[in-house]
């Protein structure tokens, strides 16, 4: 057997199962985002009638895609950098040579990003009880309580701060990935030169964990564009859908209202978004490194 056949022989099981288990069921979602299959559908398969670009046409309609559209946005554009900054710094100061406990540290940062995201939900839903540990932080400082989940003004910043607090430790084990790969040749070099702490950050660590910032940003964004665990266990998106996200809004469509069509349209809207915010933040990364 040539190589060549060799090769085709030994990635062609992988293959076969990438396209059965990943790309068969997205050309299914396509196709049904173009039909409006919804709980008729589901009985008599003849209810089932081809819709074109209408179940796209109704979302761009639709007042709750907009604002689920909006909360998305807000909370990926607010989120992500304030994760990015905190992992950041985090592993800066894990990995400074004067800190003592480092594995320690460590453990206690990455905790968060490896516990059940429900539980941790759930947990921060008690801190934001009106008699919670939040509120009464606040009456140490003199001020009064705040219905952090129950008005809109608050809900989304609420579970901003309790995402940020999940997510920064898997970040933060990258970036420390990043800074032990930086030799310490150039930060001596840069020391004797006559840099301190701050240059030598800015004009060496910086531009040599760019890669690592790069590949956390865009991980980052990506996973916060899909926000869903969060306001369903907290707030159900409410209230007055101020926590609804896209995703929220295509599991309602789908599996409350049984609207699968419109969910699926939903998907793809989302897919979209997450591809053209990869792209521009990649097309952004190798600007900077140009």
């Amino acid at each position: 057997m040539s190589p060549r056949l060799a090769g085709i022989a030994l990635v062609a099981p992988a293959v076969a199962v990438i396209g059965v288990f990943f790309f068969l069921p997205i050309a299914a979602a396509l196709a049904l985002s173009f039909t409006d299959f919804d709980i008729y559908a589901l009985g008599d398969r003849s209810a089932l009638r081809f819709v074109g670009l209408g179940n796209y046409a109704r979302l761009l309609d639709s007042p709750r895609f907009w604002i689920a559209l909006r909360n998305t946005a807000v909370f990926c554009a607010v989120c992500g950098p304030l994760s990015v900054a905190a992992a950041l710094g985090a592993a800066l100061l894990v990995n400074a040579r004067v800190a003592r406990l480092r594995a320690l540290f460590r453990t206690v940062f990455f905790a968060p990003a490896v516990t059940t995201l429900v539980a941790v939900a759930v947990v921060w839903r008690y801190l934001y009880h009106p008699r919670g540990l939040a509120n009464e932080a606040l009456a140490l400082v003199g001020l009064g309580p705040v219905d952090w989940l129950g008005d809109p003004r608050f809900a989304l910043p609420a579970i901003i701060a309790m995402a940020v607090w999940k997510n920064f430790g898997f970040s933060m084990v990258i970036f420390l990935a990043g800074l032990q790969a930086i030799p310490t040749q150039l930060l001596e070099a840069a020391s004797i030169d006559g840099a301190g702490p701050l240059r030598r950050l800015r004009h060496v660590t910086l531009p040599l964990l760019a890669p690592t910032l790069l590949f956390v940003a865009v991980i980052t964004a990506v996973g916060y564009l899909q926000l869903f665990a969060e306001p369903y266990v907290m707030t159900q998106g409410g209230p007055s859908d101020a926590t609804l996200s896209v995703v929220l809004l295509m599991y309602e469509e789908g599996f409350r209202w049984w609207n699968l069509g419109t969910a699926a349209a939903v998907a793809f809207v989302l897919f979209a978004a997450v591809l053209a915010v990869t792209a521009l933040q990649l097309r952004l990364g190798r600007e900077r490194a140009a």
